[in-house]
């Protein structure tokens, strides 16, 4: 009986484990080029956050993402374009953020010195 207890314990303990998101930090290129659609581009992937007229919505955390046009950023579309980020985030492992956990604005001369980062092409 002591056993089964011990082993019930386990088993739920790893099961939520497994479940459990882990917040990764990505740096990179925060790319925001029109209405609704946000990428990071960082060493490993580009990262979707938002697509206009996703199914998936708005990614929760969005609002940490402060006003990236009112400091060091490059302007490519109107009011839209990009700039250099770190971001801790939950992604589902492939090409999506799913969280947003917290944003922070870096100078561009962080990400252009970057040579494991490819300059935004979008």
């Amino acid at each position: 009986m002591k056993y089964q207890m011990v082993a019930a314990v386990i088993t739920a303990a790893l099961t939520i484990a497994a479940n459990a998101q882990a917040a990764e930090t990505r740096c990179g290129w925060i790319e925001n080029p029109t209405p609704a659609n946000w990428w990071l581009d960082d060493a490993e992937n580009t990262w979707t956050i938002m697509t206009q007229g996703d199914d998936a919505g708005e990614v929760q955390g969005m609002e940490l993402i402060s006003d990236i046009s009112q400091h060091d950023y490059v302007r490519t579309n109107g009011n839209y374009g990009y700039a250099c980020a770190c971001m801790s985030v939950e992604t589902d492992g492939t090409e999506r953020i799913t969280k947003i956990l917290s944003f922070r604005q870096l100078k561009l001369a962080k990400c252009r010195a970057d040579k494991a980062l490819k300059f935004p092409e979008r």
